[in-house]
């Protein structure tokens, strides 16, 4: 990677002086605009196959089982794939991993488009999943390095934000194509076009601030010295040992609000009567409510740091967890009968999911060190994430036939983010340690560079 060149660090040089230049990482707005528009295509391929799945249903003879199996398969590949991408861009660099990702992509969702049975749909999705994973923990780690710890609340929500919006004008779009023969291909199709248009993205606007760039105490050092913090297997695996690392790890495992995006318009079909079109445009308040959950919170979540500096934010993930379990027990467990009524409870689903990642991202940039982020964010979204996603799709599908869509929603979307809720109380003792452990370890780098 190259990067501009900066100063040595010096004794003279005041603290706020590298605080200024700390809140000022040069590129830091056109690579957020760039990344977001890598990541809108991995959150659209999140939700593509789950919008126009029941006609992929009709066209191809699938059940609810075969969602489950699409989306627990395309989310359990990231758990190797994650990491591989991430030990891509260190050994490369972040950019080329980035348009790596999104040209193997369009590729494999290309392919996906002519499928003729589900074999081959379920091969092409997981491969294009495969490829898309990578983009998610590296453009965390380089948001973490292009904003100072005041403003990743913001950054993140922004970042989700933006890009939940941009999924919801694209979800009614693409689920339109259900009304027409084959229009799910052409879904496909269309997202292997935009993945190598967000490679050419990259190509031409992204800028990597390297490693520890936005950090106080590294933002005066050249690139060379924040980089000699190289990490390794050793300093992998001791992110476990980190508490606040490993209860968020516990946390994103019981994060069954997730399910709403791969069920949602499958339980609107089924169990509540609409067709795959009117069901669709419940996904347009969900988006514009992430939106403003994710851009919201962010700022939310700037405003407690000042206020309640050491647990604000652990307060703040708490009530969002809270809040999803209360709407989603209206929202899923009375039949209204109407799309409208449907669509303001997705819209408040929407915001208070998307409450999460303006803290949540935060919380793990704080308690790891810069040079082991993209592998926190590796572990913490490629493979959590991913296990905890396959775990309640798979098991969502069987019991779904079994039962039905509602009671699996009773049980992952309400009774288990009340868990959820529970369990982050124990981030009130351990996060504010962790968090001046790694200010600390920055410190003591620093002195040694000036020494």
């Amino acid at each position: 990677m190259s990067h501009s060149p900066t100063p040595a660090p010096s004794d003279a040089q005041t603290t706020a002086d590298r605080s200024q230049l700390a809140a000022r990482v040069p590129h830091r707005w056109r690579n957020l605009a760039t990344l977001t528009g890598v990541t809108v295509v991995d959150n659209a391929e999140a939700g593509l196959t789950s919008t126009l799945f029941p006609t992929i249903a009709r066209a191809l003879g699938l059940d609810n089982g075969h969602l489950g199996i699409l989306a627990a398969v395309g989310r359990l590949v990231s758990v190797p794939f994650g990491p591989a991408w991430v030990w891509v861009a260190s050994k490369t660099s972040r950019r080329f991993a980035l348009v790596l990702t999104t040209v193997f992509a369009g590729a494999f969702g290309i392919a996906a488009g002519f499928a003729q049975n589900f074999t081959v749909l379920l091969i092409f999705n997981t491969l294009m999943a495969a490829a898309l994973i990578g983009g998610q923990p590296i453009s965390n780690a380089v948001i973490s390095d292009s904003f100072d710890d005041r403003s990743r609340g913001k950054a993140v929500g922004m970042f989700y934000g933006s890009m939940s919006l941009l999924t919801a004008v694209l979800g009614p779009l693409i689920a339109q194509l259900s009304n027409f023969s084959d229009g799910w291909r052409w879904g496909m199709w269309s997202l292997g076009g935009i993945c190598m248009l967000a490679a050419v993205g990259v190509l031409v606007f992204f800028r990597d601030p390297g490693v520890g760039a936005s950090e106080t105490q590294l933002v005066d050092m050249s690139a060379a010295e924040r980089d000699k913090a190289r990490p390794s297997i050793r300093s992998v695996l001791a992110l476990f040992t980190v508490p606040s690392f490993a209860i968020m790890l516990v946390s994103r495992l019981l994060s069954g609000h997730l399910l709403i995006v791969v069920f949602g318009l499958q339980f609107l079909v089924t169990e509540r009567g609409f067709s795959n079109a009117v069901a669709s445009l419940v996904l347009f308040p969900f988006g514009v409510g992430y939106f403003l959950g994710t851009f919201g919170g962010g700022f939310a979540t700037s405003w407690l740091d000042r206020v309640f500096p050491a647990r604000g934010r652990v307060a703040f993930l708490q009530v969002a967890q809270i809040l999803f379990a209360v709407i989603a027990f209206f929202g899923t467990q009375f039949d209204y009968g109407n799309i409208g009524i449907y669509g303001v409870f997705w819209g408040l689903m929407g915001l208070a999911q998307g409450l999460n990642p303006g803290v949540n991202r935060p919380i793990v940039m704080s308690v790891t060190l810069p040079e082991l982020r993209g592998q926190a964010f590796a572990i913490f979204i490629t493979i959590f994430e991913a296990i905890g996603w396959a775990i309640f799709t798979l098991s969502a599908g069987v019991l779904a036939d079994a039962f039905s869509i509602q009671t699996v929603f009773l049980w992952v979307l309400v009774i288990l983010m009340i868990v959820n809720g529970i369990v982050i109380t124990a981030l009130y003792v351990t996060y504010p340690r962790d968090v001046r452990r790694v200010d600390e370890t920055l410190d003591a780098r620093r002195d040694a560079a000036v020494s």
